[in-house]
């Protein structure tokens, strides 16, 4: 069964796929797999995964973890096994790699729709249990911008095709979950 876990900024959504994972590892001759999209490309950025890794290490040191920040979609189709649980964390960074990079240009909407067509592809072809993450920062007003609205616009729409192609949707507010596809 594959899920989506949304929710903002300090929601609970990473904890709760990790959960999913701890729950996963229980029975005995399964694995989990950790896909993790961030680029440490500032300071604060590398001292907020050494500490993510650090966490996990401590609190869930079954889970293996892989950094794919851009070919998420590939990854999608190697790395699910019937006996692996794979979460993604996150695909608001994955989506930022792919249009808003830091260095060089980011994809064309041509481009980018491509690739979603290849992650839903490859999510619903995907022979294990799949969790995804990923911040729910649609909700407020959307600041003057034109790659900030693209950007958010982009956002909602891969939430929607992934949710699609999801049996289960969970949104994550103050650290509760509330389900929005069961």
């Amino acid at each position: 069964m594959h899920e989506l876990i949304l929710g903002g900024r300090r929601s609970g959504k990473s904890r709760c796929a990790e959960s999913r994972a701890r729950q996963w590892l229980q029975v005995s001759d399964r694995r989990a797999l950790l896909i993790a999209t961030a680029l440490p490309a500032d300071q604060e950025m590398r001292d907020r995964i050494a500490r993510h890794r650090l966490e996990r290490s401590r609190l869930l040191p079954a889970l293996e973890t892989q950094e794919v920040p851009r070919e998420l979609p590939q990854a999608l189709r190697e790395l699910p096994a019937p006996d692996r649980l794979v979460v993604v964390d996150c695909l608001t960074l994955w989506l930022t790699q792919q249009l808003m990079p830091l260095q060089g240009p980011g994809l064309s909407d041509a481009a980018w729709e491509q690739q979603q067509q290849e992650l839903c592809l490859a999510l619903r072809a995907a022979a294990g249990p799949v969790v995804l993450v990923s911040n729910e920062i649609g909700l407020g007003v959307a600041p003057l911008g034109q790659e900030v609205r693209r950007y958010l616009d982009a956002l909602g729409t891969l939430h929607q095709r992934v949710a699609a192609a999801c049996e289960r949707v969970t949104l994550m507010v103050a650290g509760m979950e509330l389900r929005v596809k069961a």
